[in-house]
């Protein structure tokens, strides 16, 4: 019996997959600023961090695992288009958040989230959901990260300079902050 269940256990952690995940294969859908998830051309699976606590002892202090996760940054960086487009998204994004002008800015938002579509009915429609698609080596989608309740709080600067002899094209880089995110299969099924 123990022979057995050792057998089953042995066999169910051999390799059975041996191509190597590609740091290439990833789509980004981005309700609320689509020009700038069809340009994306980086993003990441943000870090997690668990808390720790501290048991104290008469000897030693012990850490023990906390109570809760922090959750680190959703960064992407985009090919910024011509017509400033979805760099825009994005800054106006921010602008209707902060509203650094006038109240009239958040009016903004709203009516940039009416285009969309609305995203969370209690919210006043600062959120969005976003879904990072990792591909496999054949590029064919095999997780979705899916992120709730995303928002910007941080967009680059863009540099110009006459002085460059090469032709390169504009990034910018956005910071989100996020509810949570999940990783599932391509059935929505938890890994």
């Amino acid at each position: 019996m123990a022979t057995q269940k050792y057998d089953e256990i042995r066999s169910s952690r051999q390799i059975e997959n041996r191509n190597f995940l590609s740091p290439n294969g990833f789509r980004f859908a981005l309700r609320r600023s689509p020009q700038v998830a069809f340009f994306c051309n980086q993003a990441n699976i943000p870090d997690m961090t668990l808390g720790v606590a501290t048991q104290a002892t008469y000897l030693k202090d012990i850490p023990v695992p906390g109570d809760k996760i922090e959750f680190g940054d959703l960064n992407l960086r985009f090919l910024v288009d011509e017509d400033l487009g979805n760099y825009m998204e994005i800054q106006k994004w921010i602008r209707g958040l902060g509203y650094p002008d006038s109240l009239n800015e958040f009016e903004l938002l709203e009516a940039q989230a009416e285009v969309f579509g609305r995203y969370t009915k209690d919210q006043d429609n600062i959120y969005s959901d976003g879904t990072l698609s990792i591909l496999s080596s054949n590029l064919v989608p095999k997780f979705q990260i899916f992120f709730r309740n995303l928002f910007p709080y941080s967009l680059s600067t863009m540099t110009f300079d006459a002085t460059q002899s090469d032709q390169e094209y504009f990034t910018a880089d956005v910071s989100f902050k996020y509810a949570i995110y999940t990783i599932t299969d391509m059935n929505n099924q938890p890994i």
